[in-house]
């Protein structure tokens, strides 16, 4: 009885009924597909290293332990990806802070506990993301209530999220991205609160998930200058008690998350190195190209990448007249915390780009709070449109809700049969090169330090046991296995390549320009 009058309660207070039963499918799909098939797709690069730092590695020591020319067995190479339970949360954080500052500690040191608690398969390394990305739905409605007061927003903010290609995608990725989606709703939603409510204890919560959004990712910069642009602006550029309280939270935040600026000025030059890739420039029409499909990719993802860009278009499209549809309709508080969220991100990857060169812009994890800013934009103006008076106009948008809906439903389905997907990006072929090298008769696979070790870690979660692996000390190459029958070449530096062709014809693999069959 009283759980029937609660549903009555909801179902006439909140939103109409077929709304309500749509929206809860929707959110079961959306969890189906999050946790379906965690193992299938290719644990990349970026994930083995997330592998490495919990289980206490740095990539320095394992490099001079594993690249020493002598032949080594898969099951050796994985030894790198196994958390030990002696493993300590200092050993994470110091691998992180002498290797990778860049990515703060929050996500990792949370990964290592779960592991340690349920092991550290691929299935469990995942499951903790999908796990934390079902938080983004409670933490997106609520963003919805205190920015337009309205719970039939947030009830289409979470639909429409749920089966998001793009968020699934990453809620099923051993990396820390799950975890800035929710940190950033929720000091959004508290930083609106904590306006609204004027309270001391309002404002420390805010400070708190300042400094939450910081330890998760460090673009969480970008995040807090765009709230501060909002504050001010809306307070209309004056020294107010609101601006006060805020600003004030904001150096709390900061403050709280000093030791780890510390930790990345002293390693900066770890910085530059491993996040130097970014500097490779691209040219304006690539990523013109690149951000049409990232933006697409929120509501629809068929692997464009490999496909028609073009079908991105009608979402495009969308997109922009969500945002000039909110602009002109929402309160300005809305509309302008939208434009702040979307655009402070937005200009802080791309003007680079376009001044000095680069490709920041073309990784779409990267405009994570741009999509949440996108996705609110959407909500309202589907929110409000499917409620119009005019019923030619209601039943248009209906059928665009409909049609945007089973786009993520689709696009999600086929992305959840497949091995690989755009976001594994170089670790994409991995699967035709294991099948080449399990289908070889006593295969011995070669590489050398250089770019490869990620790579060559990421290929060994696909390798049959009696592959082995010969990794050479950059540059020098000495004797190569005489039991090998079949001699492959994986991601050499161009000084190991050029050694090994004075020795031995080196036959390029159709359709990878990673790999090559060496021929005495």
């Amino acid at each position: 009885m009283k759980l029937y009058f609660f549903k009555k309660i909801i179902v006439k207070l909140l939103l109409p009924q077929k709304i309500f039963f749509l929206v809860i499918a929707l959110l079961l799909i959306g969890t189906f597909f999050r946790f379906i098939n965690l193992d299938q797709k290719v644990y990349w690069y970026d994930e083995t290293i997330t592998s490495l730092r919990i289980a206490g590695y740095r990539q320095t020591e394992v490099v001079q332990q594993i690249f020493d020319d002598k032949e080594i067995s898969v099951q050796t190479l994985q030894k790198y990806q196994k958390v030990n339970p002696k493993t300590t949360l200092l050993a994470t954080t110091y691998s992180l802070a002498t290797e990778a500052p860049q990515h703060p500690p929050l996500y990792f040191l949370a990964a290592q506990f779960w592991t340690q608690w349920l092991g550290d398969s691929v299935t469990t390394m995942r499951s903790l993301s999908a796990l934390i990305s079902i938080l983004i739905f409670p933490c997106l409605y609520w963003l919805c209530l205190e920015l337009f007061g309205s719970s039939l927003t947030g009830w289409m903010a979470i639909a429409l999220i749920a089966v998001s290609p793009f968020h699934v995608l990453y809620a099923q990725e051993a990396r820390e991205y799950s975890l800035w989606t929710v940190t950033t709703l929720l000091s959004s939603t508290a930083l609106l609160r904590a306006m609204r409510l004027k309270t001391k204890s309002s404002w420390r919560v805010y400070a708190v998930t300042i400094a939450a959004g910081l330890y998760s990712f460090t673009f969480s910069l970008f995040i807090v200058t765009g709230h501060s642009i909002y504050i001010i602006t809306t307070e209309k550029f004056r020294l107010t008690k609101i601006v006060k309280a805020s600003l004030f939270a904001c150096f709390i935040g900061l403050l709280a998350f000093s030791p780890w600026i510390l930790i990345i000025i002293i390693h900066l030059l770890a910085v530059g190195d491993i996040s130097g890739w970014t500097a490779i420039n691209l040219p304006l029409s690539s990523l013109i190209k690149e951000w049409f499909i990232n933006f697409s990719s929120i509501f629809f993802d068929l692997n464009f990448r490999h496909n028609n860009v073009y079908l991105t278009l009608p979402i495009l499209i969308l997109e922009i007249y969500s945002i000039y549809f909110v602009c002109k309709k929402s309160p300005q508080k809305a509309w302008l915390f939208i434009l702040t969220l979307v655009g402070v991100t937005a200009i802080a990857l791309v003007l680079p780009d376009l001044l000095w060169g680069g490709r920041r812009s073309s990784v779409s994890r990267y405009f994570i709070p741009c999509y949440l800013g996108i996705h609110l934009s959407v909500a309202y103006l589907i929110a409000t449109q499917i409620t119009s008076t005019s019923f030619p106009q209601r039943k248009i948008w209906q059928i665009i809700t409909a049609m945007l809906i089973l786009c993520g439903i689709l696009s999600c389905a086929i992305s959840s049969q497949s091995v690989v997907w755009w976001n594994k990006y170089d670790s994409y072929d991995n699967p035709q090169v294991a099948r080449t090298l399990n289908q070889a008769n006593r295969p011995l696979l070669i590489s050398d330090p250089g770019v490869s070790f990620g790579y060559v870690l990421s290929l060994s979660y696909l390798l049959a046991p009696e592959v082995k692996l010969q990794l050479f000390t950059e540059p020098s190459v000495t004797e190569i296995s005489t039991d090998a029958q079949n001699i492959f070449l994986y991601r050499p530096s161009q000084k190991l390549r050029n050694q090994l062709e004075t020795k031995y014809t080196v036959v390029p693999i159709k359709e990878n320009q990673n790999f090559w069959r060496l021929e005495r």
